[in-house]
């Protein structure tokens, strides 16, 4: 039987990160999958402030696994602990690379590399499901069928995207024969 605990801080910290995260990834997502969305003016609002959003979702993730390394004690030099929380850390890796070039200097600096450098976002998002599914499902609180259904939900509405921009590309190489 499934019982349905109080969430403690670090987890709420974690869910608004993750929720902070799924706001950067949707302008594209929906401009793509719904582009009738276009006309609400919903993603230029959102591409308006995605940076500053990525970054308070870094922080939001840093302070969640500040407080889980603490509560828990993590020994970061055992391999078999490192192995459990892999998919959290290798997440927080790439929050991390993403943070630090999100200023117009590193756009500037890296020029067509800067995009190819974020669309590590997108190995950050399969890694995130990982971690959600893997950490949440066994600790069932308030908060883990909206983290679940949420970072599920944006991974499939990006797989959606990227099979219409496959038909779109395609379709593109039949009319240009």
């Amino acid at each position: 039987m499934i019982t349905i605990d109080h969430s403690p801080l670090s987890n709420t910290l974690g869910v608004l990160a993750l929720t902070c995260y799924i706001i950067t990834l949707l302008p594209t997502i929906l401009r793509i999958v719904f582009p009738q969305i276009k006309e609400t003016g919903i993603p230029k609002w959102l591409l308006k402030y995605r940076r500053i959003i990525g970054i308070l979702a870094f922080f939001l993730a840093f302070f969640h696994g500040f407080l889980l390394v603490q509560k828990r004690n993590i020994d970061f030099f055992d391999p078999k602990t490192f192995w459990i929380y892999l998919q959290g850390i290798s997440t927080f890796i790439i929050f991390t690379i993403l943070a630090i070039t999100s200023n117009d200097w590193s756009v500037k600096k890296f020029k067509k590399n800067w995009k190819q450098l974020h669309k590590l976002t997108y190995l950050a998002m399969f890694l995130l499901t990982w971690h959600v599914w893997d950490k949440m499902s066994g600790h069932w609180t308030y908060l883990t069928p909206i983290a679940i259904v949420s970072i599920t939900g944006i991974t499939t509405l990006f797989l959606i995207r990227l099979s219409i921009e496959r038909q779109n590309k395609q379709q593109k190489k039949i009319n240009t024969a």
